[in-house]
Formats: C-alpha cells, sequence, structure tokens
C-alpha cells in the first residue's frame, strides 16, 4: 500500500514515508527479516558499523524495564568490509533506501571507513555518523557529549564523503541543540535527536549491576517525553532536516515528533514487539492529515512551534 500524502525529500533522498526502521533493529541476516515487516518502511538503517569487527560487550545485553528496554549490546558486527561484500546488496535489494550506521572508534578511522563506502555509494542513501552510542569506550557518545567533539567529527566525515551525511547525537550532551549547530556548521545534511539514554539496572538475585559495564541504553516508550523535548531544541537551532529518534511506539508519537519540528521519524525497539507497526504508522498519520485537511505530511511539520 502507498500513501502519496507521506512522501518526503530528506536532503534530496526521496521516501514514500517518513519511516525509518532505527539503527539496531535490522538483522545483519536478511532471513530474520520477513518482506511484509517493509510496509509503511520509508528507509532502513543498518547496524552500527565499526572498521574491524566487534564480538560485542560480554555479559547480560538486554534487559527489560517498565515501558522500555535497557541494552549493552557493544555494536556487534562482522566490520565493514564483511557488510559491504555480503549484506548492503541483500538489505538494497529490500527497495528501500539504505542509511549507512558508521561507529567509527577513532578520528583516523572516519576517513577510512568512508573511503571503503565510496566504492558503494550508489547503493547507500545516507551514511549516518553514530557519536551516540553509550556501549562502547572510543568513539560514538565521547565525541558528541561535546559541540568541538561533534564539530570534528563531522567536519573529518564530511571531508570524506561527497554523500548525504546525518549525524547521530547523544541525548547525554549537555545543550543538544548547540551540538546539532555544531554538526550543521560542520557539514551535516540531517542531524538525528536522539539515541538512548543511559541508565542502570540491578540485579537483586546476583546484587550487582545488571550489566558488565554498569551503565546501558535505556530505549522504548519510557523515554519518548525526553525525546521529543530533544526533537524540539533541535529543530529550533538548525535549518537543516532533523529526524526524530526515540521512544516512538504510535502514529500519535510520530506526529507529536513531526508537529515539533522533524521531518521524519525513527522507529526501533518498538519493532522488537509488533514488526507491523510502521505500516499502523503510516495508516494513523493518513487518517491524521485528512481529518486536518492537509495534503502532504510536509504541512505538519513544525505546526507545533507557530
Amino acid at each position: 500500500m502507498s500513501w502519496p500524502d507521506l512522501e518526503i525529500s530528506l536532503s534530496g533522498l526521496e521516501l514514500a514515508t517518513p519511516l525509518i526502521a532505527a539503527s539496531g533493529v535490522w538483522p545483519l541476516s536478511p532471513g530474520l527479516w520477513p518482506r511484509e515487516s517493509l510496509a509503511g518502511l520509508g528507509a532502513v538503517c543498518s547496524k552500527g558499523l565499526t572498521l574491524k569487527p566487534r564480538p560485542g560487550n560480554p555479559g547480560i545485553r538486554l534487559w527489560e524495564t517498565p515501558s522500555g528496554l535497557l541494552n549493552s549490546i557493544g555494536l556487534q558486527n562482522p566490520g565493514l568490509e564483511v557488510f559491504l561484500d555480503q549484506d548492503l546488496p541483500q538489505m538494497a535489494a529490500a527497495g528501500r533506501p539504505i542509511i549507512v550506521n558508521l561507529a567509527p572508534e577513532s578520528q583516523e578511522e572516519i576517513g577510512r571507513m568512508l573511503v571503503l563506502l565510496a566504492g558503494r555509494a550508489d547503493q547507500i542513501g545516507a551514511v549516518e555518523l553514530n557519536l551516540s552510542c553509550p556501549n562502547v569506550s572510543r568513539g560514538g557518545m565521547a565525541w558528541g557529549i561535546s559541540p568541538q567533539g561533534v564539530a570534528r567529527a563531522t567536519g573529518l566525515a564530511r571531508a570524506a564523503w561527497p554523500g548525504r551525511l546525518w549525524v547521530k547525537l547523544t541525548p547525554q550532551a549537555p545543550d543538544l541543540g548547540e551540538a546539532a549547530r555544531a554538526a550543521e556548521e560542520s557539514g551535516a545534511d540531517v542531524v538525528v535527536a536522539a539515541n538512548t539514554w543511559l541508565g542502570l539496572a540491578m540485579d537483586l538475585e546476583r546484587t550487582r549491576p545488571v550489566f558488565d559495564r554498569v551503565t546501558a541504553g535505556l530505549s522504548g516508550p519510557a523515554i519518548f517525553p525526553l525525546s521529543l523535548r530533544l526533537v524540539w531544541e533541535a529543530a529550533g537551532e538548525v535549518t537543516i532536516p532533523v529526524v526524530a529518534s526515540g521512544g516512538v511506539s504510535s502514529w500519535e508519537d510520530a506526529a507529536a515528533m513531526i508537529l515539533a519540528g522533524a521531518a521524519a521519524v525513527e522507529v526501533g525497539t518498538g519493532l522488537l514487539s509488533d514488526l507491523s507497526l510502521p505500516e499502523k504508522i503510516c495508516q494513523g498519520l493518513d487518517r491524521y492529515l485528512k481529518k486536518l485537511n492537509y495534503d502532504s505530511i510536509s504541512e505538519l511539520k513544525g505546526k507545533g512551534r507557530i
């Protein structure tokens, strides 16, 4: 099914809907993702990718909380070269633009990874530079905490990558609006606000923290009001598009993000319990636009700020 009123252009990337599968939920094995679950998705983000293979974090990795999920996956992935050779072609065959989420562990790796990507640029809708992962010791959130770190990493990526560049920010930044401005001024085409929030769980049986790294990333409906505030702050500070990410689990959530200024919405944890969620969100947004007598989802963008 198609929804012409939901079509958007995101810095020149044409999407059939404003819904994007967030990084971390699309399995690298294509057989684990039924084709019918693509309904409603305008694009798909890859798993967070590092230059070299990563085994991920030891110990417990997932822990459910009321209305949320704590994860400490640790960017487990086969490495960028394996992804490009084996996984990207299969993802591209799904017929949706592919957003490649990159999680370099050093400044030097940013350029090296993007040089590798350049050879497959025709299969890549955009690169999403991950400056927000809380579950690794190097890169990720360490860069995203300060505007200076965001500017440095974004500038290096911009110099090495001629295609569309998204920058995924961390909610742990003291001033997300300032971080978003730093990304825009350093060459980002889109900012993503944001990622998981740092949380902690205690194992009462073992009388110790659940996760070996102690803290982990909290996602799911519990963080939605916090994510909505971050989208509001980012959209108020930049002229480039903002993609909302964090806690969206209904069409009402997606509509709220767009009203706050988001151009598109990433869906993550909600997909783990309902693969038909994107289609349901599109159906709800379509009905909402008709109720408001709007012809396009673009008319809704930022309406809540007026």
